[in-house]
Order: C-alpha cells, then structure tokens, then sequence
C-alpha cells in the first residue's frame, strides 16, 4: 500500500497529472526527498531486519516460557488444590472416625465400669454377709454365755434357796465317798 501511493507520486511528478483529485506539480527535490526517505527506510529494513526479527523471536520466545511456566504453576496450584481438598474431605472422614471410635470407647468404659461396680457390689454384699454371719454368730456365742451365766446363777439361787443345812451334809456325804471311790 505505502509502495503504491509512492508509486503512485511518483508517476505523477514526472507525468505532472492530477494526484487524488488535486491539480498538484511535484517539484524535483520533493521527488529526492522521497527518494532519500525510501533509500533509507530501505537500508533500515535491510540493517534492522535481522536483529528486530530476532529481538521480535527472543521476545516471543520469552513469552512462549511464560505461559509454559505459569501454566506449570497453574497445574501445580491446581494438583495441590486437589490433594487439599482430598486431605480435606478425608479429614472429615477421620473426624468421623474418630468420634465413632470415641463414642465406642466411651461404652466400652462404662460397661466396663459398671461390670466393676457390679463386681464391688458382689464383693459388698458378700463381705456384709460374711460380717453379718461373724456378727450373727458372735452374739449366739455371747447369748449362750449369757445363758450360761444366768442359768448358773438362778440354779445357784434356787438351790441356796431350797436347799436345807441336812440336805447339804448329805450331799457331803456323798461327794466324799464319791471321791473315797474314785482312790480305790
């Protein structure tokens, strides 16, 4: 486009016509100038070529890493997402777990608990028994000692009562030979 409107300006210097419509004379050092203009942007384009299109390269080559590395970077951020979440989703199963485990726990403890408490109940009422048998026969013991001792003393009292001084002598009298038969 740009060579053809120089083309175009060009023809027309030299033929002296009519250049988009206007009556116009192109003057010879107009003509140069453009000349000078498209010899140098020529020599640019031929020196300048090489090392923009390389600069132009680099750059996109540069460009081009980046979006590899910062899609790297997505995909890391993206796989450490889902091990979060994975860690996340399996923490609420572990939470799960662990009150399911606690709450098994819990009635293990108190079944064994009341299996004790049982077992010490037994041991209780076993101990009060043999407490209450000991108590039981202590006092028979002591009751037929008491017995004992008030039966003696009212027999010691009927007899002292109804015993007459000739009764005594005979039982004397008796006692002695008694123990006079029991030296032969």
């Amino acid at each position: 486009m740009l060579l053809g409107l120089i083309n175009t300006i060009i023809v027309a210097a030299f033929l002296e016509t009519e250049v988009a419509g206007w009556q116009q004379y192109v003057p010879l050092s107009t003509l140069a100038k453009v000349f000078n203009l498209l010899l140098f942007v020529g020599a640019l384009y031929f020196l300048l070529r090489r090392p923009i299109g390389e600069a132009f390269r680099a750059r996109r080559e540069g460009i081009r890493l980046e979006l590899m590395r910062a899609q790297e970077e997505r995909n890391a951020a993206l796989a450490k997402l889902e091990e979060v979440e994975g860690r996340l989703s399996l923490l609420d199963a572990e939470v799960e777990a662990i009150r399911v485990q606690a709450q098994k726990e819990a009635a293990e403890e108190r079944a064994r608990i009341e299996r004790s408490t049982e077992a010490d109940i037994r041991k209780l009422r076993e101990q009060a028994q043999r407490e209450i048998e000991s108590a039981s026969k202590a006092a028979r013991a002591e009751l037929r000692a008491y017995t004992a001792e008030q039966s003696i003393r009212l027999a010691e009292e009927m007899i002292r009562k109804e015993i007459r001084p000739e009764d005594d002598k005979r039982l004397m009298n008796e006692y002695v030979e008694e123990l006079g038969g029991i030296k032969r």
